[in-house]
């Protein structure tokens, strides 16, 4: 019975630091990756030893499967919390929210607007890059002025000046 509980508990660490690994890899982040990458080789080993070790136990190999799919729950929380990087909001508006985009930039968020034609009529969208951990606070702002915009969030790889870098060094020279 110890060896099951020990099983489950090394694969709910496991798996969120093989998820945090591989979040810092994508980020750039290389220390960081080869830190929890060590910390994940050593669980990993560990654990899949003591499954392995001795006569084949299913109870234990299916408590192994169950710690891991328990781990990609707890990752998956984890990584959400952190929310590390940025993200990118592109909204479509059916009119020119002049309020609303007021609002945004007095929040301290870049937001660019552009005009095209949609199906039936002009249509309005707005660009908004911001850390990922404030992408929920914007999401409410931007629905609270304007309940039916569509709105589309990703991820950005790679990008280069603009008002949140020009406001980021700011706010970490007037820290120093």
């Amino acid at each position: 019975m110890a060896n099951i509980l020990l099983i489950f508990l090394l694969q709910i660490i496991l798996v969120p630091t093989l998820s945090l690994r591989i979040i810092f890899v994508v980020k750039n982040m290389s220390v960081f990756a080869a830190i929890f990458g060590f910390i994940e080789a050593l669980i990993y080993v560990f654990g899949l030893s003591i499954v392995l070790s001795g006569e084949q136990s299913i109870p234990e190999m299916l408590v192994y499967a169950m710690g891991f799919a328990a781990g990609i729950f707890l990752g998956n929380y984890i990584e959400n919390k952190l929310a590390i990087g940025y993200t990118t909001l592109t909204v479509n508006l059916m009119n020119n929210n002049a309020e609303l985009v007021s609002t945004l930039r007095n929040n301290g968020y870049g937001v660019t607007v552009f005009e095209g034609m949609g199906r039936d009529s002009v249509r309005y969208q707005l660009q908004i890059l911001t850390k990922r951990n404030m992408e929920a606070n914007v999401t409410k702002t931007i629905e609270e002025y304007e309940p039916n915009a569509f709105i589309i969030s990703y991820e950005p790889r790679k990008f280069k000046g603009g008002y949140l870098l020009k406001a980021m060094k700011k706010v970490k020279k007037s820290k120093t």
